[in-house]
């Protein structure tokens, strides 16, 4: 085996390229939205509106009517997986990533053991799933439930403790484009009226590891155990060396790949676009340098609230907001060009457009935070 001096370095630009590619982010790929919601591994959904946004930013033709009939359809769901984050998987990524992550949602639930003393957490997990599964239940309702039982434990507890245990899943209206709903839940085999996937935990991560990178790559071991909010990765990725390409970035941390995987030239062009907050794109390595430079660092969250950002030349550049028809954008850099600053025009012209059917006031360039 080459020495890791030895190996192929992969500079910022060369990684930002390369994962803007794999992340349908260079240019709008012509894709279904199932299929984008799949090739993504799931799209971050603390918030209903923003796996809309995250599609349109990359998918050509898309309109929210595409993902909202997938929800209501149930060949896509909101759930909680990755980094005990909601997110929006297709069905059959909601019942082979559930279990992967299970492991991690079992140690959050010791976390809070102090307010579960006396509490059979077998039992409570039979319990709950009993009650989701007679008919979808609010948060509030599974609580009660619980304290039924076991009066004297922490309310908080219990209902961090059915959450963790079981494989919930938010039922429609609830992430819906234009609909309201309360967030009720029910178990994801319910929902869907199927099994979780029974493949081996070892092939599971293998294949998550080959798809991680597909999404997300080139990446480190680290990059992947921070997408997924889970530890002891490298058995996985070492599985899997002899089948897959090996670089180095400019620390000299060793990056894995796909060998047929898209690498395009650092210098390849990459259009402005609008990312809703939480995108998966700022989430998902340990080292955010290939899309956050150091000027932009700490920019994009004030306290606990993450900003909607604007990619341009492929960095983060700026924030924004849409209110009312009106999308106001601020630069970081206050005196781009006239030709970069049409670009973010036209861009956010089309998010007006095709995001709140063209009945928008336009583009304004301001200060949008206090």
């Amino acid at each position: 085996m080459a020495s890791r001096t030895a190996l192929p370095v992969l500079g910022t630009r060369a990684l930002n390229r390369a994962t803007l590619a794999r992340q349908l982010l260079l240019s709008r790929a012509e894709m279904s939205a199932r299929d984008a919601v799949a090739h993504l591994v799931g799209l971050q959904a603390q918030n209903v509106k923003p796996p809309y946004f995250q599609l349109h930013a990359r998918l050509a033709g898309f309109r929210p009517a595409e993902l909202a009939g997938l929800m209501e359809s149930r060949e896509v769901v909101r759930m909680v997986t990755m980094r005990s984050t909601i997110h929006t998987h297709t069905a059959d990524d909601a019942l082979t990533l559930r279990p992967l992550v299970q492991p991690a949602r079992d140690r959050e639930v010791n976390y809070f053991r102090k307010g579960l003393v006396g509490v059979d957490l077998d039992r409570l997990a039979a319990r709950a799933r009993a009650f989701v599964e007679s008919e979808p239940r609010t948060m509030a309702e599974i609580r009660e439930e619980l304290l039924k039982e076991w009066p004297d434990a922490d309310p908080q507890s219990l209902s961090v403790a059915a959450r963790c245990r079981l494989p919930l899943v938010q039922v429609t209206p609830r992430g819906v484009w234009g609909r309201a709903g309360q967030v009720r839940l029910t178990t994801v085999e319910n929902w869907l009226g199927r099994p979780a996937s029974a493949s081996s935990a070892s092939q599971a991560v293998d294949d998550v590891v080959l798809r991680y990178l597909a999404a997300f790559g080139p990446a480190s071991v680290k990059d992947m155990q921070t997408w997924a909010g889970l530890t002891r990765l490298r058995e996985a990725f070492e599985r899997l060396r002899d089948g897959l390409v090996v670089f180095r970035d400019e620390n000299g941390v060793e990056l894995f790949d796909l060998p047929d995987a898209p690498r395009p030239d650092e210098d390849t062009p990459a259009p402005p676009r609008f990312l809703p907050e939480f995108d998966n794109l700022l989430l998902s390595h340990a080292d955010r340098g290939r899309v956050i430079t150091p000027e932009g660092k700490g920019r994009s969250w004030t306290g606990n609230q993450a900003h909607c950002v604007l990619l341009v030349d492929g960095f983060l550049a700026g924030l924004w907001k849409l209110d009312e028809g009106l999308l106001t954008v601020e630069l970081f850099d206050e005196k781009p060009s006239k030709a970069r600053r049409a670009e973010i025009v036209a861009e956010g012209e089309s998010v007006i457009e095709e995001m709140v059917d063209g009945s928008g006031s336009g583009v304004r360039f301001a200060s949008i935070r206090g």
